[in-house]
Parts: C-alpha cells; sequence; structure tokens
C-alpha cells in the first residue's frame, strides 16, 4: 500500500511539474459586440456615472469619440478606473461589466478614429452630426468643444 501511494504522489508530482512548465495561456482580447457602450466612471465620492456611447474597437483597446469638456472627461482624468458593458442607446446593460482603464489620446488620434467610427455608424452619423451643428449653431444646451479619444483598456 506504501507503494502505491507512493506512486500516486509521483505522478501527481509530475503533473504539476509538467503544468509548471507548459506555455502560459494569454487571454484573448474580449470582443464587445454591437453599437452602444456603457462607460462608468466615478465621481470624486465614488458614485458611477454611466453613459452610453459610439466605440470601435482597434489592438484590443475601444476607442470612444467624445467632448474634451463633457463630465466623463473630467472624471477620467481624476481617476481612470472605468467599468464597461455592451449596452441600448439607452444606456440598459446588455452584458456584465468589464474592469478597464481609460486614458486620453493625443490630438492626432482625432481624425483616424472618427473615420472608423464614420465607417461603423454612417448612417447615424449622417443623420446626427446635421443635428448637434444645428444644435451648436442655436446654441441649445452646452457648445461642445474639441473632440478628444479615450482608448479603455479592458482587464
Amino acid at each position: 500500500m506504501g507503494v502505491i501511494e507512493s506512486r500516486m504522489g509521483a505522478g501527481t508530482m509530475d503533473e504539476a511539474a509538467f503544468a509548471d512548465r507548459s506555455v502560459p495561456q494569454v487571454p484573448a482580447a474580449r470582443v464587445f459586440p454591437g453599437r452602444y457602450l456603457s462607460i462608468t466612471s466615478y465621481k470624486r465620492d465614488g458614485t458611477g456615472v454611466a453613459t452610453p456611447v459610439w466605440f470601435v474597437q482597434q489592438d484590443g483597446r475601444l476607442l470612444v469619440e467624445t467632448d474634451a469638456a463633457s463630465g466623463k472627461v473630467k472624471r477620467i482624468r481624476r481617476s481612470p478606473a472605468v467599468r464597461v458593458a455592451v449596452c441600448t442607446a439607452s444606456g440598459r446593460l446588455r452584458g456584465e461589466q468589464a474592469d478597464a482603464v481609460a486614458e486620453l489620446l493625443p490630438d492626432s488620434e482625432v481624425s483616424s478614429t472618427e473615420r472608423l467610427i464614420t465607417r461603423k455608424y454612417r448612417i447615424d452619423v449622417m443623420v446626427i452630426k446635421p443635428l448637434r451643428i444645428a444644435q451648436s449653431a442655436l446654441h441649445l444646451g452646452r457648445p461642445r468643444t474639441t473632440p478628444v479619444i479615450l482608448a479603455i483598456t479592458p482587464r
């Protein structure tokens, strides 16, 4: 009986040694299917504020164009930790939230990201952009400032 136990122990040890030498598995980039992404950024008091946005995926990151003076940009500048999930246009979540880190990209990234977003949301852009221009011309609501690109990397 002692021999059987030692053989079983050796077998377990060999398996553990083999597992240690195995090639580490790199998790695949998470795919966010859908047209809208909910970004939850956090106020100073820790309260989360969720905002639905258009997005594109590139190189494992989620790229979002937004207004430089928006609340989410102010919150992200203070704390880059966010949560993201696929959602509807109204912001109702359609999947589980994932922890992520957001960063502001340089101004040189704006035009290339705008092209990607326009390609994905062609019809929507044709309808929404003229409405935004009219809104700015009539000074309805807060006027838009310069656009910025958020790069969001899910963990």
